[in-house]
């Protein structure tokens, strides 16, 4: 365990404030937990999330805050013996993460939206409340670890592999990490529900959270159908060289790699290389025609705020569970990265995310806009 050395006071004597982004979960209850244990001034957070009712039928609840996991909530502040609130942002996340979701499927892309939660809701909403109640940090349960040198901070990798979300945390700057706080980047999943039980929370065994929290049944075709019916079209699924293989039932079903379920049949695997939006076309292939060496990311985010150097080891990381690939990186017009891999890629999907690592050190990273081969 980390030190629980009571920290620094502020120079009127009082403890540093930590709001902590509760869920009820194993991980936001233990980082509350070692926070209180650690002599911090803590108060927890949890936020109403929007939930679909677009079936017409009762509504489903949102994962992450449905009345049960405010109940666990509540039950750990008490344990605690910190206050707990809970704060609506139902309207927020719906315009900043489902519908940029939904949009994200309309032109074809593969959104992730825990990276627009991250960006909008967590770090933006969220720790600007933190900081309008008067605290000094806001700390949430995420797998990684932030670290100050050379007046700079520093986002690293978890220290279980596993676990790590350094990935869905690339959108911070130096603004945030100096107000963030991870209490169990340090430990791996094992550890924290040992924590768990040690502290006696009566949440060591919760099951994994899931993405996509906002999909009760978790079915994100389902989702979009009833979303966007009218742009969910069949098309034609044809090879490289304009050959029609099958029909695909609308290309917002269909994932860049995916090569169950395409209805088609062939004497070798085929996967799904492209998506052509303008002639609602999917292009299917081997899997060595996935491979490639390049990619083009927009909206480029540099944690330490600037280009990093070239002379480091650079790796990239295309998908959340991929393994960061070595790569040269160089800054394109328009906030574009350009990422030339050492080896091919396979698998690089638009809307993903591009994220940039240096050892354990993550610098940075965009949103995957197109291949160049």
């Amino acid at each position: 365990m980390p030190s629980t050395d009571q920290p620094q006071l502020k120079p009127n004597g009082r403890k540093p404030r930590v709001v902590v982004a509760m869920s009820g979960g194993v991980d936001s209850s233990v980082a509350a937990a070692l926070l209180v244990d650690g002599g911090y001034d803590v108060t927890g957070v949890m936020m109403r999330l929007w939930s679909d009712s677009s079936r017409g039928e009762r509504v489903l609840q949102n994962r992450c805050c449905t009345p049960d996991q405010i109940g666990v909530a509540r039950k750990v502040a008490e344990r605690l013996g910190i206050r707990l609130y809970v704060i609506d942002v139902q309207d927020y996340f719906f315009k900043s993460v489902v519908q940029y979701f939904i949009d994200g499927h309309s032109k074809g892309l593969t959104p992730n939206p825990c990276i627009a939660c991250n960006q909008h809701i967590r770090f933006d909403y969220l720790l600007d409340h933190a900081l309008s109640l008067g605290a000094d940090y806001l700390a949430t349960g995420h797998y990684a670890q932030i670290v100050h040198n050379d007046n700079e901070y520093q986002l690293l990798k978890a220290r279980d592999r596993n676990k790590d979300q350094s990935y869905i945390l690339f959108i911070l700057q130096q603004n945030h990490l100096k107000h963030l706080m991870f209490p169990i980047g340090g430990f791996t999943k094992r550890e924290v529900r040992e924590i768990a039980d040690k502290y006696d929370l009566g949440v060591s065994s919760k099951a994994e959270s899931m993405d996509l929290c906002f999909l009760a049944d978790g079915d994100y075709r389902s989702f979009l159908r009833r979303r966007i019916p009218e742009e969910i079209n069949p098309g034609p699924i044809a090879d490289q060289s304009g050959h029609l293989l099958g029909e695909h039932d609308g290309l917002q079903n269909y994932t860049i790699g995916q090569r169950k379920g395409l209805g088609i049949a062939s004497g070798q695997p085929l996967f799904v290389l492209s998506k052509n939006i303008a002639a609602n076309e999917i292009i299917v292939g081997p899997r060595k025609d996935l491979g490639t060496k390049s990619l083009v990311a927009a909206e480029a985010n540099w944690l330490s705020g600037k280009f990093p150097e070239q002379d480091q080891g650079i790796e990239v990381k295309i998908r959340y569970r991929a393994t960061p690939v070595p790569a040269t990186i160089k800054l394109g017009e328009n906030n574009h990265i350009i990422v030339n891999f050492n080896v091919p890629v396979y698998g690089v999907t638009a809307g993903q995310a591009a994220v940039i690592y240096s050892g354990d050190r993550c610098l940075g990273g965009g949103l995957i806009s197109e291949e160049i081969d």
